[in-house]
């Protein structure tokens, strides 16, 4: 059955695009956009704005803006610029069919496999890449999931032939901090089971850890005479020497608090803390730490039954005021593009539109040290921007427009071509 539904779709998407690329090639001339409002995130809106984008960069943007002769101007008239939007954590790239492993390329078999890069594993021609990002969606974390050292998380631009032209600048390893809490409402586990789990996973922490920490003396005494190799020990040491940031998965407040004493006990300089579901409880000793939050899914159930039903909803803004830093991710494959409806409910529920804005801009590129590059609307900053009609938190809101790195990217899915061959069925139903 699994089989033929796959056919079926498969068909139907050949019917959809025949004739045509799924998605058409970008252009790259340079280009000015002329007469929106430019929402820079970092200096205010700039009415009536000029952007010139030109070789991958802005050039120059204001309201005062020469256009040169060699470039193709665009309209923007009654719209709307913002830098393209980071989704902080996902599987866009490592996953296509949920129920095909042979798609599935996001959880390595082993439980400590800080090794496996998610960069060389992301698909480039995943066809949810154009899902995502003709919703404004231009960069996100690719992040694998499953062991405790589920591997190195990288940031992605959607566009680029191989994984090298996608890279963003930033790597992270990925670690499942050890939970002392049921897994979901199919666990069935007793307390003490939990807690038993719990004990046994975090000796195996920290026996890895101070494996790491000796393999990095050990290789510094040694100099040109390399040790034995152990791939694992050897990509943990970018995090031991605080060149590499590690993002700790962690959940539950008590799971929270024993994770910020696990950190600050093993001296580790750079840190991410990612889902976060209850930061809201210990937001004050997160703000304290000086530790940045991934925080979300937003669109999300409350973690206990007796919580508020808007708990999700309010975690990031909670924190927020509580001073901490907090970026936003959807932690999803199939519905990356929801990103900007995720910061609208945060807006919604005490976070306020500007910084759910910067959640999903500015913040998540100053915590992956990009913010030179991509974040915001400045001059010299990479051309990654989109144009659009209205509020891009409101589901009613239309991209016209979207660059990454200079490339104006066609606004074509597989579900613009499915829904724009059905919508004018040709030669529609015939009479019997």
């Amino acid at each position: 059955m699994k089989r033929f539904v796959l056919l079926v779709n498969a068909f139907l998407l050949l019917f959809a695009i025949a004739g045509e690329a799924q998605v058409p090639k970008g252009s790259y001339d340079p280009v000015a956009l002329v007469g929106a409002t430019a929402h820079t995130i970092t200096d205010g809106p700039i009415e009536n704005c000029t952007l010139i984008l030109r070789d991958g960069k802005i050039e120059a943007i204001g309201s005062n803006i020469q256009v040169p002769a060699d470039v193709r101007v665009i309209d923007c008239k009654g719209l709307h610029v913002y830098p393209g939007f980071i989704d902080s954590g996902t599987r866009l790239g490592l996953t296509e069919i949920g129920s095909e492993p042979r798609t599935v390329d996001y959880n390595e078999v082993g439980d400590v496999v800080p090794q496996m890069r998610a960069l060389t594993a992301v698909n480039p021609n995943s066809a949810l890449i154009p899902v995502t990002r003709v919703n404004g969606v231009t960069t996100v974390l690719a992040a694998p999931q499953g062991g405790m050292f589920s591997g190195t998380a990288a940031l992605i631009n959607l566009h680029g032939y191989t994984p090298d032209q996608m890279f963003a600048g930033f790597e992270g390893v990925v670690l499942t901090f050890p939970s002392t809490s049921r897994s979901g409402a199919n666990d069935k586990r007793k307390p003490e089971e939990i807690s038993k789990a719990a004990s046994k996973a975090m000796k195996k922490l920290n026996e890895v850890w101070q494996k790491a920490v000796e393999y990095n003396k050990l290789d510094s005494a040694l100099g040109d005479t390399k040790p034995d190799y152990y791939p694992e020990l050897i990509a943990l040491q970018p995090v031991i020497q605080g060149k590499m940031p590690l993002i700790v998965e962690v959940h539950d407040a008590g799971d929270i608090l024993r994770a910020l004493e696990w950190v600050r006990e093993k001296e580790i300089s750079k840190v991410i803390f990612a889902g976060v579901s209850e930061g809201w409880r210990v937001a004050d000793k997160i703000a304290a730490a000086g530790i940045p939050v991934i925080a979300g899914k937003v669109l999300a159930l409350q973690g206990r039954a007796y919580d508020r039903y808007d708990r999700a909803y309010a975690n990031a803004g909670i924190m927020r005021k509580a001073g901490v830093t907090v970026a936003l991710r959807t932690n999803e494959a199939y519905n990356v593009r929801n990103l900007p409806y995720n910061a609208g409910i945060a807006a919604a529920f005490g976070l306020g539109k500007e910084e759910a804005l910067r959640a999903i801009t500015i913040v998540p590129a100053q915590i992956f040290g990009v913010a030179d590059r991509m974040g915001s609307l400045e001059a010299g900053k990479d051309a990654t921007l989109f144009v659009c009609d209205g509020d891009p938190l409101e589901p009613a809101t239309n991209i016209k427009y979207l660059f990454i790195r200079g490339w104006d990217i066609p606004l074509v899915s597989r579900q613009t071509l499915l829904y724009d061959e059905f919508l004018h069925r040709e030669p529609g139903l015939q009479k019997p």
